[in-house]
């Protein structure tokens, strides 16, 4: 009897190790950690192409004679050239990509996910945000750098055999964060509060990880840094109530404007597409690289690209001329409605730094710290995500003194844009990719009825 109940523990420790070292067993992890390893490296790789790009561009436009007048032909030409090759190469690729990633979550097939997340899209999405950088346009490279994360992560999905589409997806879209800003804790927060929203506990591990391996590389590949640089300012109650208020409720408010002006400008640009869909998206792309171009110009060329100098200078105490903001704020505005690729976080983080530090002016308040409430309230009044807003910001600056400020004014921000727009921006331009998704599937469908009905014999 006792070699008999020996005989058995062995057998199940045989198993045991047997399934410990199963190629179904460790080939999905060992996939799902490369891909995580992949977008902390491939997103390091986009920002320095993006950097490089507005290096480029302010060198080709700030030298003697027509230079600073280039943006004029340039803009708008880049603008309309990203505007073609996204709309006939690579469709889905167009906007900030975070309402794909969204969407892609509510998509139940393999082939619509595939739609707005695959390897190729993500290559034309990181390629034509740089030459949309090359060009000018005021936009980012974090909303990009989501969408490339959920692609590589879905497609890592379907090479390693794994289940969880959606899982996987949120994982990719919070290590695309947390590569792209250095912020670890911002891409988990992102992923439970802006792509979440139905979040499921058994995510959990699906998500750190990726954020973890993700940051890992990131750090591995250019360091410790902080995205902003550090700001020691520290923000005290007794004194800066009244600059807490009104940087929160008035970045709020100005975000509220801004993403209102995105829906409506989208819904509208979206019938007269519907109207005349071969001649809108050139007509919108040209326009809107012509305005981008004139804002430039105007405000010195301190409106083109991401705008991270400005707000870093800001952070750091020198204040931005009184009208950056509302020249910055239409600049992103016309190229996030332009159809071309391209994010909105670090445009509208530098849009908060200009109207932090016009605040800053006018209280006579310290520079540094008005700009990173003003960032505080514009980002959560925009994205109305006031977790992320203030997280991404402490971790960016390296200041954590400013906890209740931040989050103070974070949350004043959303509040107010939540009663001027009640519609979240990106969950808004996600109903769109949707709707766009099941016209599509049915469009295939009934072609492929169609196509079933004239093979059947006549009679």
């Amino acid at each position: 009897m006792p070699q008999t109940q020996g005989m058995r523990w062995m057998r199940r420790s045989v198993r045991r190790s047997a399934n410990l070292v199963a190629p179904g067993r460790w080939k999905p992890r060992l996939v799902f950690w490369t891909a995580a390893l992949a977008i902390g490296v491939l997103s390091v790789g986009f920002a320095r192409a993006a950097d490089a790009a507005h290096l480029w561009f302010e060198r080709l436009t700030t030298g003697p004679g027509l230079g600073p007048y280039l943006p004029l032909a340039l803009t708008p030409l880049g603008f309309l050239a990203c505007a073609a090759l996204a709309t006939r190469y690579f469709p889905g690729s167009e906007g900030s990509g975070i309402p794909q990633a969204i969407a892609a979550r509510h998509l139940r097939k393999t082939a619509e996910r595939g739609w707005y997340l695959s390897l190729r899209l993500a290559a034309g999405k990181v390629v034509l945000t740089v030459v949309g950088l090359a060009c000018g346009a005021s936009i980012g490279r974090e909303g990009p750098t989501v969408q490339l994360g959920a692609s590589i992560m879905l497609q890592a999905a379907r090479f390693g055999g794994m289940a969880h589409a959606r899982g996987l997806i949120l994982a990719g879209s919070a290590a695309g964060i947390a590569a792209a800003f250095n912020a670890p804790l911002a891409g988990i927060v992102f992923a439970i509060e802006e792509m979440g929203r139905g979040y499921q506990a058994r995510t959990n591990g699906l998500v750190l990880s990726a954020v973890i391996i993700a940051g890992l590389s990131s750090l591995a590949l250019v360091g410790s840094y902080t995205y902003f640089g550090v700001t020691d300012e520290v923000a005290r109650l007794s004194t800066d109530l009244p600059l807490i208020g009104v940087c929160g409720v008035g970045g709020g408010a100005l975000g509220a404007v801004f993403s209102s002006a995105v829906l409506w400008l989208t819904r509208r640009i979206r019938r007269w597409r519907a109207a005349r869909p071969r001649s809108t998206p050139y007509l919108v792309a040209g326009v809107a690289g012509l305005v981008v171009a004139v804002l430039g110009i105007a405000a010195g060329g301190a409106t083109f690209g991401t705008g991270y100098g400005e707000a870093r200078g800001a952070l750091e105490g020198d204040a931005l001329p009184l009208h950056f903001f509302a020249l910055k704020l239409a600049a992103t505005l016309a190229s996030t409605v332009s159809g071309i690729p391209g994010g909105l976080f670090a445009p509208s983080l530098a849009v908060g730094a200009g109207i932090g530090s016009t605040i800053g002016v006018v209280l006579g308040a310290n520079i540094g710290l008005a700009a990173l409430l003003g960032m505080a309230g514009y980002f959560a009044g925009v994205v109305q995500a006031p977790m992320t807003a203030f997280i991404i910001l402490l971790e960016m600056t390296g200041n954590q003194t400013n906890v209740i400020a931040l989050m103070t004014t974070a949350m004043l921000g959303y509040g107010t844009a939540r009663i001027l727009s009640p519609e979240p921006l990106y969950h808004a331009l996600s109903r769109l990719v949707l709707a766009d998704a099941i016209r599509r599937s049915r469009e295939i469908e009934r072609a492929a009825a169609a196509s079933q009905s004239s093979e059947k014999p006549s009679g």
